[in-house]
C-alpha cells in the first residue's frame, strides 16, 4: 500500500472518530439538558416553547439571539420579571434549542416571523408585546411587519438593523456552506467553538463580567451540537442581507417601539440603535451606560417595566402592518 493511501486511510479514520464523537456528544448534551417546555407543530416545524405567568394576563412574546436558546432569557431574569403581570411565551427559534429548522426553507427573519404568527394564533396569543434580543430583534420587527397581526408594542434590544461592512459575520458562516459546512459541523467546528466560547461570553457581556449564574447554568453544550452550529452559521450569513432587505420597511411600523442598547456593546455598534430611533421618529431610545451586548442582563428591570407599561389595559394598541 502506498504512503498516500495510508495517509488517506488515517485521515478517514480520524474523520470517522470525530463524527462519531460529535454525535455522541450531542446525545449526551441533550440527555443532560432535556427540553424544559412544550412543543407545537406548525407548518411542518416542531417548535419548543415555554409559557409562564397567568394565562389570562396580557401576553409577551420573547425571541432570543443567534446561537442562543430559551435558557438565556430565563437566566437574564426577564421571564420571571415579566411573568408577574403577564402571560409570557418564549420560543426556541428554528434550529436552536429543541426547535426544528428544516433545510428546505430559507429562514429569514420574515420567514420566522410568519411561522411564529401562526404558532401564536394556535396558542391563542392575542395582541402581545413582542421583545427580541440581538438577531431576535430583527424577528420581532418582522413580526410587527406581518399583515393583520396586532401587537401592543415592540421592544428590541442590542439589535442589528442596517447593513454595514462586517467581515466577522461572514467568517462565522462557514458551517452553513452545503457539504463542506456539514463536514465542518461534524468534525472540527464543535471543538473550535468550544475553545472560543469563554472568550465569546466575555465579549458579549463586556464591559461587565460574565454573571456567575450564567456560567453555572447556561447549557453551553446544547449550543455546540452540529445542528445548532448550522443554524447559528446561517444566521451569521443572513444578518447583513436581512438588515438590508428590511430597512426600507421600518417606517411602516406604527405601534410604540422601545430600543435598548448598551453603550459598551462590543458586538453591535450603538449607532445601529440611534439610526433606528431616528428613522422611526416616535420610538423611545434607551442607551444603557456601562452595558454590553447582553443588555437584557444589565437592565432587565427597566425592560420589564417598559413591557408592563405597554401591556397596561389603557395602553395604546395599534395595528402594525406593512401596508400602513
Amino acid at each position: 500500500m502506498s504512503s498516500a493511501a495510508i495517509i488517506s486511510l488515517i485521515l478517514l479514520g480520524i474523520l470517522l472518530v470525530l463524527v462519531i464523537g460529535n454525535i455522541a456528544f450531542s446525545l449526551l448534551a441533550e440527555r443532560k439538558n432535556p427540553p424544559i417546555g412544550s412543543f407545537i407543530d406548525c407548518e411542518g416545524v416542531r417548535l419548543h416553547y415555554i409559557q409562564r405567568g397567568d394565562p389570562l394576563a396580557p401576553s409577551v412574546v420573547l425571541f432570543h439571539g443567534n446561537g442562543s436558546l430559551i435558557q438565556d432569557l430565563i437566566l437574564s431574569g426577564l421571564v420571571d420579571r415579566l411573568a408577574r403581570r403577564n402571560r409570557v411565551v418564549c420560543f426556541d427559534r428554528p434550529g436552536f434549542g429543541y426547535s426544528q429548522r428544516p433545510r428546505d426553507r430559507i429562514w429569514t427573519a420574515t420567514a420566522q416571523a410568519a411561522l411564529f404568527v401562526k404558532a401564536l394564533d394556535e396558542l391563542e396569543v392575542r395582541e402581545p408585546v413582542v421583545l427580541g434580543h440581538s438577531w431576535g430583534a430583527l424577528v420581532a420587527l418582522a413580526v410587527g411587519l406581518q399583515d393583520n397581526f396586532s401587537v401592543r408594542g415592540l421592544v428590541v434590544a442590542s439589535g442589528y438593523f442596517f447593513p454595514t461592512p462586517r467581515w466577522d459575520f461572514w467568517m462565522m458562516s462557514g458551517p452553513a456552506v452545503p457539504v463542506l459546512g456539514d463536514l465542518m459541523r461534524y468534525t472540527i467546528a464543535p471543538a473550535i467553538s468550544w475553545a472560543i466560547l469563554p472568550a465569546l461570553f466575555r465579549r458579549i457581556f463586556a464591559p461587565r463580567s460574565v454573571p456567575g449564574h450564567f456560567k453555572d447554568s447556561f447549557p453551553a453544550s446544547l449550543t455546540l451540537r452540529p445542528k445548532q452550529l448550522r443554524a447559528a452559521a446561517e444566521e451569521s450569513a443572513f444578518l447583513i442581507p436581512e438588515a438590508a432587505r428590511l430597512q426600507s420597511r421600518y417606517s411602516s411600523i406604527r405601534c410604540p417601539v422601545h430600543i435598548f442598547h448598551g453603550t459598551g456593546d462590543r458586538l453591535i455598534e450603538t449607532e445601529q440603535a440611534r439610526r433606528l430611533h431616528q428613522l422611526l421618529g416616535r420610538a423611545e431610545l434607551h442607551l444603557v451606560t456601562d452595558a454590553g451586548h447582553m443588555v437584557t442582563y444589565a437592565d432587565g428591570g427597566t425592560i420589564a417595566q417598559i413591557v408592563d407599561s405597554l401591556n397596561m389595559p389603557e395602553g395604546p394598541l395599534r395595528m402594525v402592518s406593512s401596508r400602513d
